[in-house]
């Protein structure tokens, strides 16, 4: 595929999405993008054959690359307060955009893009995007080869490997990204908003009633529900808030959600026998939308694709700043307090106050959205999904895709 003609119909189209697993953001938003990308296609490309690959590239490339991600776990899970050196340390080295770390990866990337020979490479990750845009180039593939950008943190103080000037198109969450691109020196023109993509099933109804769902875990049909989501890797301060809840006065009961921590998950089956609070102690789940769906409250860390999946469901969140988020989390935690979303959580106490105010749900689910920061654009998954086939299969020129965009995704609401 040159970019100028549209495409054979008959020779299939490829499209590969590259993530990678730090946290658990970035598959849930590649996930999205999958799901969004085959429902589209059922809609509107029925008549051309599609083929999804996916690869977290950044651990598949070498035993180096897989040992930041799990650092950068292991101090999600148990050391939180350490973030910030871990993100020091990674915008200092650079390890996505030096001579060695190239070296490594060159061989693993290289042969997966030659074998994908895809029409469209998308990254959804900061540590890929310069590996993959020299691989194409390296591979001899980039005349054929879209390359384009899905950035997942919603604010301005993320990581500058999102900031890919080989890319033929970056996607943008909101004003706030695309804003910090452009000090980064990616070129106004290459940066386009639309949202961000959350997974198809956040905007739909869920599975089971909140009912059958409370009830399915045992808990009470009726009762406020409050969800305590530590996350994919299963960290922050959520005993300490859990623990808080006990003087709260009203009835309540709790999800408690504890990710991939397997010695978590043990302690909260042990310490829930001693609570007076009904709680269902849960390991990674993965049916999220019918489980915010199922709460009056989430206590999450600010995540840019947890978080936004519970705008997306209208769910009122308690954003944990007990320890001081990541860089690219603490801005997402401003933004959403700033717009009425959620509440900040800077001692485990301050879970009760919120508790003891929480309105009903109902009434919360009519509201508008904020305009702001494109807040409102909880349907942009399919927007994004069906520019990303148009680009696939030429019917889409990179070059002039902003204007080929409402106004309203392509510049600030306010």
């Amino acid at each position: 595929m040159n970019g100028n003609t549209k495409l054979n119909m008959t020779k299939p189209v490829r499209i590969g999405l590259f993530f990678s697993d730090t946290g658990g953001g970035h598959r849930s938003a590649t996930e999205a993008l999958q799901a969004g990308i085959l429902k589209v296609l059922a809609e509107r490309f029925a008549h051309y054959d599609v083929d999804v690959q996916i690869d977290s590239i950044v651990e598949n490339s070498h035993p180096i690359n897989r040992s930041f991600v799990q650092i950068y776990n292991y101090l999600l899970r148990h050391q939180q307060s350490a973030m910030k050196y871990y993100y020091w340390f990674i915008e200092t080295i650079k390890p996505n955009d030096s001579k060695f770390g190239w070296m490594i990866t060159r061989p693993y990337v290289v042969k997966t893009l030659h074998d994908m020979k895809a029409d469209l490479v998308v990254s959804v990750h900061p540590m890929s995007n310069q590996y993959i845009a020299r691989g194409l180039r390296e591979s001899g593939l980039r005349s054929q080869t879209k390359l384009v950008t899905v950035v997942t943190d919603p604010n301005g103080d993320f990581w500058s490997g999102w900031a890919c000037h080989d890319a033929d198109l970056t996607i943008v969450p909101n004003d706030l990204a695309q804003q910090r691109l452009i000090e980064l020196g990616v070129e106004p023109s290459k940066i386009v908003i639309m949202g961000m993509p959350v997974h198809p099933s956040f905007i739909s109804p869920p599975s089971c009633s909140p009912e059958e769902f409370r009830q399915s875990l045992g808990l009470d049909k009726d009762l406020p529900t409050i969800c305590i989501n530590s996350g994919w890797a299963g960290g922050g301060n959520m005993i300490a808030i859990y623990r808080a809840l006990k003087a709260v006065k009203r009835k309540v009961q709790v999800v408690f959600l504890c990710g991939h921590n397997v010695k978590l998950y043990e302690s909260l089956k042990k310490e829930v026998k001693q609570s007076p609070i009904p709680t269902a102690v849960l390991p990674f789940h993965d049916s999220m939308a019918d489980v915010m769906a199922a709460c009056d409250l989430m206590v999450t860390k600010a995540g840019g694709l947890t978080s936004f999946e519970g705008v997306a469901r209208r769910l009122p969140m308690a954003i944990d700043m007990i320890t001081t988020p990541m860089p690219q989390e603490y801005g997402t935690a401003r933004m959403l307090v700033e717009q009425g979303l959620a509440t900040a959580i800077e001692k485990a106490d301050d879970i009760v106050g919120v508790v003891e105010k929480m309105t009903c749900r109902r009434d919360l689910e009519a509201k508008p959205l904020p305009l702001k920061h494109q807040l409102d654009q909880v349907n942009a998954i399919f927007n994004i999904s069906e520019s990303l086939i148009g680009i696939a299969v030429g019917e889409i020129e990179t070059a002039n895709f902003k204007s080929r965009l409402q106004p309203s995704r392509s510049s600030s609401s306010s």
